[in-house]
Formats: C-alpha cells, sequence, structure tokens
C-alpha cells in the first residue's frame, strides 16, 4: 500500500501535515482501511482530514452511509454533477472511475459531465431531473428550488430525496475542502488520452 499523495507537491494548506495512514486515530483508520486497500493508497484528503479525526469519520460515515440509503446510480450522479458545477477533478476523476467500473458506461458518464440535463439523453428523465436540482441548488443556493425539487421527490420519493439533499451537501463540503487546498487527483480521468475503455 503506498500514500501516492504523500508526494505530491502542496499548494494551497501546504503548512497543514499530511498524517500518515499509519498513524491514523484508531476508529478513523479502520473505517478507511477497506478503502485504502480497494484503492491502493491513501488520498491527500483523508491525510489532512486525519487532523480532525473525529470530525473526518464523520464525513468517511456520511459517505458510506448515503450509499447504503441511496441507489448507487443516483450516489454516482451526484457526486460527478457536483463534482463538475465545482470544478472538483479529485472528486470527479475518482468517481468517473468508479461509475465506469460499476457498469454505468461511458456515455452515460460523459452525459452527467456535461452538465445540460435537458439535452442529456444518456440520462433516464428522472435521472434529469434530479441533476437539473442539484445544478440549480448549488447556482442558487437552495433558494428558489422548490418546483425543482418536488420534481425529483415525485419521481424518486422522499427518502431518496432527502439523501440527494445530503449527499449535495457532502459533495459540496469535499470540492471547497479540494479546491481551497489544491489537491492533486489521485487518479485520471477515465477520459485522458491513454486510458482503457
Amino acid at each position: 500500500m503506498s500514500d501516492k499523495a504523500t508526494n505530491q507537491t502542496k499548494k494551497g494548506g501546504a503548512k497543514i501535515p499530511r498524517i500518515p495512514f499509519e498513524d491514523f486515530e484508531p476508529g478513523l483508520k479502520e473505517s478507511l482501511r477497506p478503502k485504502v486497500e480497494r484503492l491502493g493508497y491513501c488520498g491527500e484528503i483523508w491525510q489532512i482530514g486525519a487532523n480532525v479525526p473525529k470530525s473526518m469519520l464523520s464525513f468517511c460515515n456520511i459517505t458510506e452511509d448515503l450509499k447504503d440509503e441511496m441507489p448507487m446510480k443516483v450516489v454516482e450522479l451526484i457526486a460527478l454533477t457536483v463534482a463538475g458545477v465545482m470544478d472538483n477533478t479529485y472528486e470527479r476523476n475518482q468517481h468517473e472511475n468508479l461509475a465506469d467500473k460499476l457498469g454505468y458506461g461511458r456515455d452515460w458518464i460523459a452525459a452527467v459531465n456535461a452538465l445540460k440535463a435537458d439535452e442529456a439523453e444518456a440520462l433516464s428523465p428522472d435521472e434529469r431531473k434530479i441533476q437539473k436540482f442539484a445544478i440549480a441548488a448549488i447556482y442558487r443556493r437552495g433558494q428558489d428550488c422548490g418546483k425543482l425539487f418536488d420534481d425529483v421527490v415525485e419521481a424518486v420519493g422522499p427518502k431518496t430525496a432527502t439523501g440527494i439533499l445530503l449527499s449535495i451537501g457532502r459533495c459540496v463540503q469535499h470540492a471547497i475542502f479540494r479546491n481551497v487546498l489544491e489537491l492533486e487527483p489521485p487518479v485520471k480521468s477515465i477520459f485522458e488520452k491513454g486510458q482503457a475503455a
């Protein structure tokens, strides 16, 4: 297991120590162990977050809990949409790779990344409603989005719609963290030259 992110050039937040995975607080370490073992590295975002281990564990838990309580394709739709709106290449690249491994298809991933819900033929009508709402919620800061959200509730039901609200917030939080610290993506976009189809 290697800590790829440890060797990256630190731009923003250079004064914040990057804590090696081996030195993580036990609860955070055990929570992240399956992810670190699956990916083969501990991302820089976690190494920085380990400075506040209880809070980072809460962030980790909401990430995993939302995957348990929402359809995985909706989780990926929100993650990719928010990453696109917020210009969070770190999370966009990771979720492109995950959505590709989950078999959602590169046409679907490209359509989500385009952020043009009304024109996205690869998205289902319900997925278009979700993306349209997510984009509006970020740009409008949650204001004047009631009708769009009602469309989402009607499409996917109250449980998933509530999860979507929390998931948007989680992804915006990730984007602010990443963008302020100018963290380099630990993996390439699936659309970069040389990436296997």
